[in-house]
């Protein structure tokens, strides 16, 4: 019983906390960067919250998918300057 319970929480997807539009779509429709399991498509990639602050998970993201051309905390777009941060981490 504690298998499937377990099984259950790890297959349930967060709610969207961060968004972010990839400047290339990304390979996979999902990637893991950081804490994060990001979940990818043709309108971008969405993923919960982490206990990281945003410009980290944003980073973990470039790192993995490369330069982003926005990025969202629930639904508010991050500062220029810290988009610019983000992206000085892409591959």
């Amino acid at each position: 019983m504690l298998t499937t319970l377990l099984a259950l929480l790890l297959s349930t997807p967060q709610p969207a906390y961060y968004a972010a539009e990839p400047a290339a779509a990304p390979a996979k429709a999902q990637v893991i960067a950081g804490e994060l399991v990001w979940r990818c498509g043709a309108a971008g990639c969405v993923a919960g919250k982490s206990g990281a602050r945003p410009v980290i998970d944003c980073e973990g993201l470039v790192r993995a998918v490369g330069r982003v051309k926005s990025f969202a905390v629930a639904g508010a777009p991050i500062a220029p300057e810290q988009l610019e941060k983000c992206n000085a981490r892409a591959r």
